[in-house]
């Protein structure tokens, strides 16, 4: 059971930064301009260090929305001395690849990832590639709230400027390439890439048509208004259909950010993350290329994940919910690769957060060595029934402070025993409560989650 709740502004607001940057319905608070010019402020006050002109990247995906606070952002930025490097519509991790790679001092990508075009958001990298850690937030955030920058205002040529990187998708392009193993190729694969209509509609076909493969692209016509619409990575089920009906290899899905992948196999059944971690963390282990014999998942991975990995001498650690605190144990112990059952796949040698397309190409280089199909790869993980639900809510209270909630819970948990597991959490994102039952019996874990479902919604629904 995981019960718990990000902690409040000292004033008692709702934080700005859940577990992926700021976030909400673009043009009502806190999407504005307004707050998008102050956050800009803030974080170019914050990474301001040495004597040297100082640039940070601004990326997005491809929401309408993104004009409006792609300008605001630039504008606080260079309202504080800073000058500004856009990039256009690119995947979350080419914003981090390019802020590390030209020696940026922060990044930002302006994007709701898999949420609807209505909503947007903001997040930020330090100069290293990493996303920003929840203290540097936490500065930024309190900056923003207490509004004691408003009188530093750089004029004249400490004004800061702004300029376009007009090689930035060709650059990432190349970088992706190179992750792939010398000498191995694509040729003679039919892939389905199914890019959501998000940010790498125009990168992630590239990849891998320049590597041999040939391309059935879906979702790769955004209009600012479709980006994840009855597509990409939380609705594939266009691409198994597409696998099926060209017969391809392969189906690949992106969500609107592109740092997260959910494949399909030639049969057009979808391969989750937890089964595309299995198969690719027990390749590095023959390999001896698996530090600690370890893979890192969240607590919303399959308790299957466990059973392979232990299956060949290998072990899963978990940690909350999200990729960031995934490649921060990854950081913290040593660690090369870890993930998410949502198809985050972080391979730490090669990035510095989840990215869709590194993901597929490394699954791929294992479909290309061991030359087997993926539905047979995917078979050394037999996953445990799960159920899912979330409920809507008005506010997030601490678990533990609902005593019916507590009790359904313990309930249930007694009566999966060992065999199972309850994980019961807020979004970190959005207001819903998440609700995941774990065990041998489908249909009982679907009454369990009913169960807890209906005394959360009584409580705070």
């Amino acid at each position: 059971m995981t019960m718990g709740l990000a902690k409040p502004a000292p004033d008692g607001a709702p934080r700005l930064f859940g577990t992926d940057g700021v976030r909400g319905v673009a043009n009502v608070h806190p999407m504005t301009s307004e707050l998008a010019l102050r956050l800009g402020r803030a974080l170019a006050h914050v990474v301001r260090s040495g004597n040297h002109r100082h640039r940070i990247v601004i990326g997005k995906d491809t929401r309408l929305s993104g004009y409006m606070l792609e300008h605001a952002l630039a504008s606080g930025i260079e309202s504080m001395g800073v000058d500004v490097l856009f990039t256009g519509p690119l995947p979350t991790p080419a914003i981090a690849f390019l802020t590390e790679s030209m020696r940026a001092d922060a990044g930002a990508v302006i994007s709701a990832s898999h949420n609807p075009y209505q909503d947007n958001g903001i997040k930020f990298f330090s100069r290293d590639g990493f996303k920003l850690p929840d203290e540097a937030e936490e500065r930024i955030e309190e900056l923003v709230r207490e509004q004691r920058i408003d009188d530093l205002r750089p004029t004249a040529e400490e004004i800061g400027k702004a300029r376009k990187i007009e090689d930035a998708g060709g650059r990432y392009v190349v970088h992706v390439k190179n992750i792939f193993p010398k000498g191995m190729t694509l040729d003679g694969l039919t892939l389905v890439v199914d890019c959501g209509n998000g940010a790498a509609y125009r990168v992630a076909p590239a990849v891998f048509e320049e590597l041999g493969a040939r391309v059935i692209r879906l979702g790769d016509q955004p209009d600012g208004k479709n980006i994840n619409f009855e597509c990409g990575a939380l609705h594939p089920e266009a691409m198994c259909e597409a696998v099926v009906r060209h017969r391809a290899d392969v189906g690949l899905a992106l969500d609107g950010d592109a740092d997260r992948l959910i494949v399909a196999d030639e049969r057009g059944r979808v391969v989750d993350g937890d089964q595309a971690m299995a198969i690719c963390a027990r390749d590095l282990l023959a390999r001896e290329a698996l530090p600690q014999r370890t893979l890192v998942a969240t607590v919303m991975s399959n308790l299957g994940l466990d059973k392979s990995m232990a299956d060949v001498g290998g072990r899963v650690v978990r940690t909350r919910v999200g990729d960031r605190y995934v490649v921060e144990e990854m950081r913290k112990s040593g660690y090369a690769f870890g993930g998410e059952q949502s198809g985050h796949l972080i391979f730490l040698d090669h990035a510095t957060t989840g990215d869709g397309t590194i993901a597929a190409l490394n699954l791929l280089a294992v479909l290309r060595k061991a030359e087997r199909r993926l539905s047979e790869l995917a078979a050394v993980m037999e996953a445990y029934p799960q159920t899912q639900m979330n409920v809507q809510v008005k506010r997030k209270p601490r678990l533990e402070s609902l005593p019916g909630v507590v009790r359904a819970i313990e309930a249930v948990e007694a009566a999966l025993g060992a065999e199972g597991r309850v994980l019961v959490r807020y979004s970190g994102t959005e207001p819903k409560a998440r609700v995941l039952v774990e065990g041998p019996d489908e249909q009982a874990n679907e009454r369990h989650a009913q169960t807890i479902a209906e005394e959360l919604r009584q409580a705070i629904g």
